[in-house]
């Protein structure tokens, strides 16, 4: 319990320490959103990938192992909303708030400080396979059609150069001169505590309200992620830290980018708005027992 709660409770206080700057100062979020998603998250990735010791082998399993928990998500809240007869922007809404997890900021820094470093590197190979994924699928999904537009998209993001940046680094095993990697590092390892900055201040200002629609919508996420991404992870003989990646990551909350695609390629707004703030306060009750289960706490 001592190891779960040493992993949950840092991520909160930063998380709490963004909430009050949410709170108490006037921030551009928007501008820090962009920093994020364009200079610090490519950096990790690529520092990451640079670093790594992971084989291929791993790596493939966590690429699959999200690609096949997001599919099935997916199926599972359409065919709920369906079966309740929801309108088709709530259909849409569910979808996205069920299949697009935060294993960025979330992810990412949780699985640092539980299973470190052999954690992170396996997490950022998931996140990345979130990303691609989300990015393209997700808007198809919502609006139909436009893959390859999607595509063309993703192939424009900072976040893939940063993924071919470490994997040529990698793969042709330069050294850096002047600690050039050691610049690399320290851009890359801002980025966990700026994102849960920016994520306790999403927080702060987004409109709130605690209703069963919320509550079902998160528990989908965070407690159906979490079962499936463990089937998944048995399905494809996943063990040790590889099992315990794709279920923790799997049991992330609702990804604010979510709220951005739905926004923009159709979907109640609204809804995934306070989706993404339920399952997010609902995270630090249901991640301490995700831990648990999978053996995090020693």
């Amino acid at each position: 319990m001592t190891v779960i709660l040493s992993t949950v409770i840092p991520v909160a206080c930063i998380v709490l320490v963004g909430f009050i700057a949410g709170k108490k100062l006037d921030f551009d979020r928007s501008t820090l959103s962009r920093l994020v998603l364009y200079v610090l998250t490519p950096a990790i990735v690529a520092d990451s990938l640079y670093r790594t010791t992971l084989s291929a082998e791993n790596a493939a399993g966590m690429f699959l192992g999200f690609t096949l928990t997001y599919f099935l998500l997916c199926l599972v809240a359409w065919l709920l909303a369906r079966q309740l007869r929801w309108s088709v922007p709530v259909q849409k809404s569910l979808m996205a708030s069920t299949a697009f997890p935060n294993t960025g900021n979330m992810g990412l820094s949780v699985t640092l400080f539980a299973l470190g470093e052999a954690g992170l590197d396996r997490a950022v190979v998931y996140f990345i396979a979130s990303s691609i994924l989300t990015l393209t699928t997700g808007p198809a999904f919502l609006k139909g059609g436009a893959l390859l537009s999607q595509v063309r998209l993703v192939l424009k993001l900072p976040l893939i150069w940063g993924v071919l940046a470490g994997l040529s680094l990698r793969f042709f095993a330069v050294e850096l001169p002047f600690n050039l990697d050691e610049s690399l590092h320290i851009l890359g390892q801002s980025a966990i505590p700026v994102a849960l900055l920016l994520l306790g201040m999403h927080v702060a200002t987004s409109p709130f309200r605690f209703g069963l629609y919320e509550i079902g919508a998160s528990l989908m996420r965070l407690v159906g992620g979490a079962i499936v991404g463990y089937l998944v992870a048995k399905f494809l003989g996943l063990s040790g830290v590889d099992l315990q990646v794709v279920v923790l990551q799997s049991s992330m909350p609702t990804a604010v980018i979510s709220f951005v695609i739905v926004q923009e390629f159709g979907g109640d707004a609204a809804r995934t708005a306070r989706v993404v703030v339920t399952s997010t306060l609902l995270s630090f009750v249901t991640l301490p027992v995700v831990l648990w289960a999978i053996g995090a706490g020693g």
